[in-house]
């Protein structure tokens, strides 16, 4: 489940997509590119406003997503 409840369908969705890529193209040598990603974004835009509207302190935490790149170290 998701931390808000209205977004476990998209999480799921997502999820879906996901693991048929993984499986079916990326481990198969298919890095072509992510096809989840609209998925993804409209369950990260669900879970931001959940978190909002639980008020659930994010300061400082950084999120992941298609977007993000990783930071040099």
């Amino acid at each position: 489940n998701s931390v808000g409840e209205g977004c476990t369908d998209l999480k799921r969705e997502y999820d879906q997509c996901f693991n048929r890529w993984f499986a079916e193209k990326f481990l198969k040598g298919d890095r072509s590119g992510d096809p989840c990603t609209e998925f993804f974004k409209k369950y990260q835009t669900c879970v931001q406003k959940a978190i909002k509207e639980k008020d659930i302190p994010i300061e400082g935490l950084e999120f992941m997503g298609p977007s993000k790149e990783k930071a040099d170290s």
